[in-house]
């Protein structure tokens, strides 16, 4: 990349702005930058799709294999990059598994003995074979994710970008997942550029960290530790991700206690403290990352015994598939309350179910004295809000403004619709299409259009992908001070350490059933009720639980 600025359609400036730099084989190169910055906009230049997919203005070059990028189809650019959408569902177009990963390999026109082998290979990198035989449809959020990896794998292109590719994978999947591009990359002839949040898993696998500013210039350029430890404080101030036990460093040093080197794993920052000889837990100092960094708030957080969401046998399927199987499920008024799993555990299909997004049979689900099987669209929107793991589902309007008006059905004024605006940093993109925000402006937009309607419960999927570690904290600040208000908040996430810091309760899903359920606080203490169930505890948790 040379000089390389674009500027999308109905924007003023551009994002990225004049960035350059070398992608050589056998690296792995972690992007970095806060939402907006332009991380996902870049890796659409890699392959073409901007500018001849995507209405945008691109400045400089991009230059892969030695073909230009603004000028090579994009279709022979594919042989060179391959691409992992932040969106898997944007990239799925066959009827199953197997044939969605020889599609590529057989547009290629590569002998059938090749495409067999290279989607046979994929596959069982990726966990997917045994599953080869059906509609991906059929498998949950994280298991299409994991199929497109596949997908990116088989090509067998010198160059592979992934955007936020293990944001819906369970912990297993994130290991399975970068374990199998840790192989891909260890032959030394390819080379990966991944836009991730989840620096945890990343962290062993990048060895080069590129940082993008707000204003899409590259701030820093570096290898990964050197990166991260020497400038710190000034990502933290950016709001870009950082390790947790980074964060958690850092929440140590403003209680007082400097660890050196700065811990960027939570092996490092256990045998830090244990040389300082402070093994015991530091408190819950409020410091600048406290919104979104460790240490359990369940326990400080007053809930109602009352049910507002009550679940009694709910049964749900999927064409001839039973996803949930006789759910019996309350939830506590004013509760902050997370749905977790493994892939496949039917997370989604329960947080839709209760929020009638997915019509559940009647007189099994009852929110606040409604029954959503039996509801009109305006009533269910006035007892409950939801946010969809992908917000482009959600959107109609065509401007920014207009979608947050929708969704407040004539319930709230033009004033209400600004406010809103603001308080999640949307003011300036008023006007612009939804489609055209980037992936954590995208997520606030959603969040905005369920909040309107101020409604009693506010249901989310994810609520947290695609957001920078900033946007992510006020976010989370927003949902427990929505809480202080008595609004009932439920997600889904696999995001253990945010569930161990923000969630007051807990329902741990296996095989679509119930597996446990129960205060946070009180199901941490129990490793063993998470890996009963398929599930790791973060690395931070676990070495706080061995300090202990």
């Amino acid at each position: 990349m040379r000089d390389l600025s674009i500027t999308h359609a109905d924007a003023v400036d551009p994002s990225p702005a004049h960035v350059s730099f070398d992608i050589r084989s056998g690296e792995v190169v972690l992007l970095l930058g806060p939402s907006g910055s332009g991380k996902s906009t870049l890796t659409l230049a890699t392959n073409g799709l901007i500018p001849h997919a995507v209405p945008a203005v691109l400045m400089g070059t991009v230059e892969v294999g030695g073909l230009d990028a603004a000028t090579t189809p994009t279709p022979t650019l594919s042989t060179r990059v391959a691409m992992v959408f932040q969106d898997p569902d944007a990239q799925i177009v066959t009827g199953t598994v197997y044939d969605e990963v020889a599609f590529g390999p057989e547009n290629l026109l590569l002998p059938l003995a090749e495409v067999e082998r290279r989607t046979e290979d994929a596959l069982r990198r990726i966990g997917l074979w045994e599953r080869r035989a059906d509609n991906p449809d059929q498998l949950s959020g994280g298991g299409r994710q994991r199929l497109a990896i596949a997908c990116a794998l088989a090509m067998g292109s010198p160059l592979i970008v992934l955007d936020e590719p293990t944001a819906n994978l369970d912990p297993q999947g994130i290991d399975d997942v970068y374990e199998a591009l840790a192989d891909v990359v260890s032959a030394g002839d390819r080379a990966i550029l991944l836009v991730e949040h989840n620096l945890d898993a990343a962290m062993g696998f990048a060895t080069r960290v590129i940082v993008l500013d707000r204003a899409g210039r590259v701030a820093f350029d570096g290898p990964a530790a050197s990166v991260l430890r020497d400038n710190v404080d000034e990502l933290v101030a950016m709001g870009v991700w950082l390790p947790a036990a980074t964060l958690e460093a850092l929440r140590v040093r403003d209680a007082g206690i400097v660890l050196e080197p700065l811990p960027l794993t939570a092996d490092e920052l256990g045998a830090a403290l244990a040389n300082s000889g402070r093994l015991q837990d530091p408190g819950t100092h409020a410091g600048p990352e406290a919104a979104y960094s460790s240490g359990i708030r369940a326990s400080i957080l007053q809930t109602s015994p009352s049910a507002v969401i009550r679940a009694r046998d709910l049964t749900v399927r999927k064409g001839r598939r039973e996803i949930l199987h006789g759910v019996d499920l309350d939830i506590a008024a004013g509760s902050l309350t997370a749905i977790v799993g493994t892939n496949g555990a039917g997370k989604t299909t329960l947080i839709q179910a209760l929020a009638g997004v997915v019509p559940p049979p009647r007189g099994q689900v009852d929110v606040a004295g409604l029954d959503p099987a039996k509801a009109s669209p305006r009533e269910l929107a006035s007892r409950i809000g939801f946010v969809f793991q992908n917000p482009e589902h959600q959107f109609i309007a065509h401007t920014v403004f207009d979608e947050l008006a929708h969704g407040a059905q004539g319930l709230a004024a033009d004033g209400d619709v600004r406010e809103m605006l603001v308080r999640f940093g949307l003011e300036d993109k008023a006007d612009r299409h939804p489609f055209l925000l980037s992936g954590g402006e995208k997520r606030r937009l959603s969040v905005g259009t369920a909040l309107i309607t101020r409604p009693q419960v506010l249901a989310l999927d994810e609520p947290t992908f695609g957001q920078d570690r900033a946007r992510a904290a006020e976010l989370l600040s927003l949902l427990d001070d929505l809480r202080a208000e008595d609004t009932t908040i439920v997600i889904v996430t696999h995001d253990l350490q945010l569930v161990a810091e923000h969630a007051t309760h807990t329902v741990i899903l296996a095989d679509g059933r119930v597996h446990e359920a129960g205060p946070t606080e009180e199901l941490f203490r129990n490793e063993r009720t998470f890996a009963d169930a398929g599930l790791r505890l973060p690395a931070l948790q676990r070495m706080r639980a061995e300090l202990s």
